[in-house]
């Protein structure tokens, strides 16, 4: 099942980024669908949070999407070489994203090696957020598109991880004690 708007639009962050564990992430681009488990996600509390783009209550034409309504991809480009893919949560004017770091990949796994220029699977093909944009051909042309398909959506498959692990978020150390913050969540063993 599709996830509704609806489920975009709770008001706690770190409570989505938790539960966004064990639903499926897919992409259909020319034709070809691709996506798997959603494994590993970090929450971004703007305004308050000195890592969110949104930090003080910053709008520009790159964060503007954020500002939307939950249910909208977030898609910008990183050190002008990758594609992050992020997920709008709450409501209007509450600029609350979840950022989607790893895929468990299952489905259009021939498409993702293709994109990623890889022979066979290993640990990096969906793992990091660049190489998981990549391999679902992720790109600023899908920035503000609902989540809801057709080219990009996310599925509950009523999935549960036994074992969440909470830690600080990566590649922030910018963001002062925020830094610090355990709003990265990924499934244990």
């Amino acid at each position: 099942m599709i996830l509704p708007a609806e489920y975009y639009l709770n008001e706690d962050v770190l409570v989505l980024s938790r539960d966004l564990l064990g639903k499926y992430l897919f992409t259909k681009i020319d034709g070809i669908i691709t996506g798997g488990m959603i494994i590993e996600t970090e929450a971004y509390r703007g305004p308050e949070d000195r890592a969110s783009h949104a930090y003080g209550g910053r709008r520009t034409a790159r964060n503007e999407v954020m500002y939307s309504s939950g249910g909208v991809s977030y898609v910008y480009l990183c050190y002008g070489i990758h594609y992050l893919f992020n997920i709008v949560t709450n409501r209007v004017d509450t600029p609350h994203a979840i950022l989607v770091r790893a895929i468990q990949p299952e489905v259009g796994i021939e498409m993702m090696l293709i994109r990623r220029k890889k022979q066979k699977i290993d640990s990096t093909l969906t793992s990091g957020p660049g190489s998981l944009t990549q391999a679902l051909g992720i790109k600023i042309i899908h920035n503000g598109l609902p989540l809801a398909g057709p080219a990009i959506w996310i599925e509950d498959r009523k999935i549960k991880p036994a074992h969440i692990i909470a830690s600080p978020r990566v590649g922030i150390d910018y963001a002062g004690p925020d830094a610090a913050l355990p709003w990265r969540f990924r499934i244990g063993n």
